[in-house]
């Protein structure tokens, strides 16, 4: 049986909002906190996650009746190190800078709780393609959060902006034709380096977790009006249910 469009569309776009793996979920904290210090970082992070997701999804899915129940976990490991080891040999030849910017937190997707974490509650239990679109969104969300922080911190941590992806690209200052400084100091600011050290990580963490949490609540509220609370069985409990809306 085919699975529905609005189902699958569902699948996709619960990990950049509803469900983003980090913001919503707090999951992959460590290596967001350590290379959202620059947005190039923050990409090629995203990516490499979004593509060892989608692997390792489809991967595991399609092994789902043949893996050992006993044995699930270890699998699941070995499954996603094989794709991370494919992925940072291609960093390493094609992106030699980005690999060495990244340094122990690439191969370190291997043990990140995002992947394992779809792996065990989604990829084990569905089919394929949907897998893969769980692992494309869960991918796009945390490429996004990973974006978010790196361009606050980023900007206001330095006054600069490299608008680069894989060493391609160009920065705030070369777009604004600055010979000298940063884009801060010619409006007459100063940037402030907390903003590139661990506090000043956690502090745009906690704000951005904060504002994806009201988003959140927001949309589940205007879902619930939408699809008629007293459908659900914890309508009783609920003061958004049909005729309290």
């Amino acid at each position: 049986m085919s699975e529905r469009p609005s189902s699958l569309g569902h699948e996709f776009s619960k990990g950049i909002l509803l469900e983003n793996p980090v913001l919503r979920l707090a999951l992959g904290t460590c290596p967001t906190l350590a290379v959202s210090t620059s947005l190039e970082n923050a990409i090629g992070m995203g990516v490499a996650a979004t593509l060892v997701l989608m692997l390792s999804n489809a991967s595991i899915s399609l092994l789902r009746n043949v893996i050992p129940q006993r044995v699930r976990i270890p699998s699941y490991i070995v499954i996603i190190a094989a794709f991370v080891t494919i992925i940072q040999m291609l960093i390493k030849a094609y992106a030699p800078a980005l690999n060495e910017a990244l340094g122990i937190y690439l191969p370190l997707i291997v043990v990140n709780c995002i992947i394992l974490g779809r792996a065990e509650a989604f990829a084990s239990k569905n089919r394929v393609f949907v897998s893969v679109l769980d692992g494309l969104g869960m991918g796009i969300g945390f490429t996004l959060a990973l974006c978010c922080m790196a361009v606050l911190r980023e900007f206001f941590g330095s006054g600069e902006l490299t608008l680069k992806a894989f060493g391609h690209g160009t920065s705030l200052t070369a777009l604004f034709g600055l010979q000298e400084g940063n884009l801060l100091s010619a409006i007459g600011l100063e940037p402030v380096t907390i903003f590139l050290l661990a506090p000043g990580g956690f502090f745009v963490f906690g704000l951005l977790m904060a504002l994806v949490n009201r988003l959140g609540r927001e949309k589940k509220g205007a879902d619930a009006c939408e699809n008629n609370c007293s459908a659900c069985p914890m309508a009783a409990l609920c003061a958004g249910k049909e005729g309290e809306v």
